[in-house]
């Protein structure tokens, strides 16, 4: 590798630990204050950065509180591009949420225990909350993409891909917001199941 590249993969190292330490200094913050209580010069003090240089990665203190449910939203695409052929479209969405959920070199919302105290604020927190949304959004459009590729379809007009993705991504909420009401951290890959095995007829609906 020559020099240029040498520094040039230096320097994504060094913007890559500035932004997960401001995300993590954010996250911290809000769980020990709360929201509102938390400012984009309190993160950037916490980080040990400069308040410009904050700017350089998010646009506001929700953006770098949610920056890691968003590699979260990415690694569920990722794993989705990756699923077998053979299996079908709802299987493969099924598939790489398990996956996600059992990744240890990066672990899920139920093995980190501040995402769940920031995910039960979230739900209480209306532009923490809406932030979040517009995060999902963006991973389900991903999704929608992934799915239309491996379904073979071009027509962006063919409402297949995004229903099913709308199915899916439904189970994963219904799943998601029954945890962040409840008490057990642990509980969220039982409440996955549950969510799609009801979608698939494993659990009675009645």
């Amino acid at each position: 590798m020559n020099d240029a590249g040498t520094t040039d993969d230096r320097r994504s190292r060094k913007a890559r630990r500035t932004r997960e330490a401001l995300a993590e200094a954010a996250c911290t913050l809000v769980c020990d204050r709360g929201l509102k209580a938390v400012t984009v010069e309190d993160i950037a003090d916490r980080a040990d950065v400069a308040r410009r240089t904050f700017s350089r990665y998010f646009s506001s203190k929700e953006d770098a509180v949610l920056d890691s449910v968003r590699a979260d939203g990415d690694r569920i695409n990722a794993a989705l591009s990756g699923r077998p052929a053979e299996e079908t479209p709802l299987a493969a969405y099924r598939n790489a949420v398990d996956d996600w959920l059992t990744d240890d070199a990066h672990p899920a919302w139920h093995r980190r225990p501040r995402i769940f105290e920031l995910m039960r604020i979230a739900d209480g927190e209306p532009t923490l909350y809406a932030a979040f949304q517009h995060i999902r959004v963006e991973a389900q459009a991903d999704s929608i993409r992934i799915l239309a590729a491996r379904m073979g379809i071009r027509d962006e007009h063919d409402l297949r891909p995004a229903v099913l993705v709308a199915v899916g991504a439904g189970a994963l909420v219904a799943a998601q917001s029954a945890w962040v009401r409840g008490s057990r951290q642990d509980a969220l890959p039982g409440l996955v199941h549950a969510a799609f095995a009801a979608l698939t007829g494993e659990l009675p609906l009645s």
